[in-house]
């Protein structure tokens, strides 16, 4: 299936970043994001984002105005009616997703093809939940979409051949590797990553290090490029405790129990980058530990 026209619902960290990817790379985008302020801050993250990119020469030789024509803004679902794919990157909530694609579901192509870049929830169930299981697959991306060179293509169990080669060409054609992974929780990435932070976050509350002292240990120690209480923060603790929770609850394993210190940070609204606190405070220049 040939795709030129793209839908990406939600417009947040990871919706703002593949819509910019697929401008970059002239598909035209329709960027829905339920209410005006989400687009605007969207817009504001798009011209901040390419800005970064054109100064590393990666901005495929496009201006800011040419990526701009690719993207149109919406708060309308029905905009996304005419899109040969749909990309949806909500949070990380699987009841807000299956909301969301029954709503889509109404309204949408029959040829339509449906991809969610989930980072931990099946994507057979989720697919269970749309008219169209065949041409449903997962596309994670990962964070910050136009930097990281990586896309996990997750195939359910009802997806269908054809589907599954269109997404992975349409993940080439974004400039993007692909790692095809199994559909199980978390899938590669996550799988791997989520369990690492987890115990960095143990470590911090049963002491055994500081905060700088973990991330310090980790960088230094395994040349990693961001501590894991760092990328932690990036990530957003929400979506942290989101994923652990999918792996805690769908694998049944005590080794995948949230640390009750991420729990806390997020009952207190300590999201990490996005709300200025987090395992860090970012409210001066340098960010400091909160803890």
């Amino acid at each position: 299936m040939d795709i030129r026209h793209i839908a990406v619902i939600g417009a947040g960290q990871m919706g703002h970043g593949i819509a910019l990817v697929a401008a970059l790379n002239k598909y035209d985008v329709v960027l829905y994001a339920p209410e005006k302020s989400e687009s605007d801050t969207a817009q504001t993250n798009i011209s901040k984002a390419f800005k970064r990119l054109e100064k590393k020469q990666r901005n495929n030789n496009l201006s800011y105005d040419d990526v701009n024509k690719y993207i149109t803004h919406s708060q309308n679902l029905n905009d996304a009616k005419n899109s040969d794919i749909i990309i949806e990157a909500v949070v990380e909530n699987e009841h807000i997703k299956r909301d969301v694609f029954s709503k889509l579901c109404d309204i949408i192509s029959d040829h339509t093809i449906i991809a969610s870049n989930t980072s931990s929830i099946s994507i057979t169930r989720l697919a269970a939940s749309t008219n169209r299981p065949d041409r449903f697959c997962g596309m994670h991306f990962m964070n910050p979409v136009p930097v990281m060179p990586l896309i996990e293509v997750i195939r359910g169990l009802q997806t269908s051949p054809e589907t599954f080669e269109t997404v992975k060409n349409l993940s080439s054609s974004l400039g993007k590797e692909i790692a095809v992974a199994e559909d199980f929780p978390g899938f590669i990435v996550n799988r791997i990553l989520l369990p690492m932070i987890n115990e960095a976050i143990y470590a911090l509350y049963e002491g055994v290090g500081s905060v700088t002292a973990i991330d310090k240990a980790m960088k230094l120690g395994t040349n990693h490029p961001l501590g894991p209480l760092e990328l932690a923060d990036y990530i957003g603790l929400d979506t942290c405790l989101a994923i652990l929770n999918t792996l805690h609850n769908d694998l049944a394993d005590t080794k995948y129990r949230p640390c009750p210190l991420l729990m806390k940070y997020v009952e207190a609204g300590w999201l990490g980058v996005k709300t200025k606190r987090g395992f860090y405070d970012y409210g001066q220049d340098t960010p400091t530990p909160t803890r």
